[in-house]
């Protein structure tokens, strides 16, 4: 009589998981949603042309790559469009079409597919691409880019406010405009990138990947409360510093990228220390403003070696292998 098999013998891992690269992404894309429809509410439907054309270039470019070089098509994993819609947070309402392709073409192709793929990317496709068009086109990326629908707020950005003293600031505006208060800089109602303004609609789109597990606590929270330790070392005030800038908006959706981070719980802290410790560095002594993009892509460069240090022993390896 012929016995059935009882056990499949197979090759590690053996630990099943339901969490697809699909899954993954369809959860970054709904912890979005909230910074997208923020971002129209106070930008208006720019910041809807912004989103609609970074993410079709970043699927199209994708998409053509991957058949004119005779690969898998993958865009139904969503990634591409999870890397549009980071890079639209990542932009001006006012950015030209021209500049949003490029800054696509970038992201997907230079940074993505030339190495590779998903998961073969050394840095956050994403923030890659901003750098280049920030160093391409600053003026089309900071300054006068940034608008706002609110009269009473000044069209500079509120670092490069509190980074001036007041006679400056005078001196500048015409109008003598107000700094915006620290319900403006919460709610919003600031100039600024697309995605970065609300700090409440990121803080829901943290809560929601906290409670899917999409993400853990290690990044975000330690990055925030480093950047908030040294910004009052520096002699700054650590609450107002985070309601200015990108560096929210960066540890919650840019830092936390699986591929770019560590793989370990204590590489992921170094990691997020690191990235806070360096964007308080450029806003207390740097020429630049707001360094959390140049920040995140220094420890991006810098996750192979902080993999290495703290990876934990193979059980059974040989020690000068493990």
């Amino acid at each position: 009589m012929e016995q059935k098999q009882r056990f499949s013998v197979s090759a590690a891992p053996h630990i099943f998981a339901r969490s697809t690269t699909a899954v993954l992404m369809r959860d970054v894309l709904t912890a979005l949603i909230a910074p997208v429809v923020a971002g129209v509410w106070f930008f208006g439907w720019n910041a809807a042309r912004v989103v609609l054309i970074c993410v079709a270039s970043c699927v199209a470019l994708e998409f053509l790559w991957q058949v004119l070089m005779k690969k898998p098509v993958t865009v139904r994993d969503l990634s591409a469009v999870v890397t549009g819609v980071i890079l639209a947070m990542n932009m001006p309402s006012t950015a030209p079409w021209w500049m949003l392709v490029i800054g696509s073409a970038v992201a997907i192709l230079l940074v993505k597919q030339l190495f590779g793929g998903i998961g073969d990317n050394f840095v956050n496709p994403a923030i890659a691409a901003r750098a280049v068009l920030l160093a391409s086109w600053p003026a089309l990326m900071s300054g006068s880019a940034y608008v706002t629908p609110f009269d009473a707020v000044s069209s500079a950005t509120p670092i490069a406010i509190f980074s001036q003293t007041a006679e400056a600031v005078s001196s500048v505006t015409a109008n003598a405009v107000i700094p915006p208060t620290m319900m403006d800089l919460f709610l919003g109602r600031i100039p600024g990138c697309i995605g970065e303004v609300s700090k409440i609609a990121i803080l829901l789109g943290l809560a929601y990947l906290l409670i899917r597990k999409t993400v853990t606590w290690h990044i975000p929270v330690t990055m925030i409360a480093s950047f908030m330790l040294f910004t009052w070392i520096f002699g700054a005030d650590p609450l107002q510093g985070v309601l200015m800038g990108s560096v929210l908006f960066g540890a919650v959706f840019m830092a936390t990228d699986y591929v770019t981070c560590p793989m370990t719980h204590t590489g992921q802290m170094i990691f997020a220390g690191g990235a806070g410790l360096i964007i308080a560095l450029i806003r207390a002594y740097g020429g630049y403003p707001e360094g959390t993009t140049y920040a995140i892509l220094l420890m991006n460069l810098l996750t192979p070696l902080i993999d290495r240090v703290t990876r934990g022993r193979i059980y059974g390896e040989v020690k000068s292998r493990a």
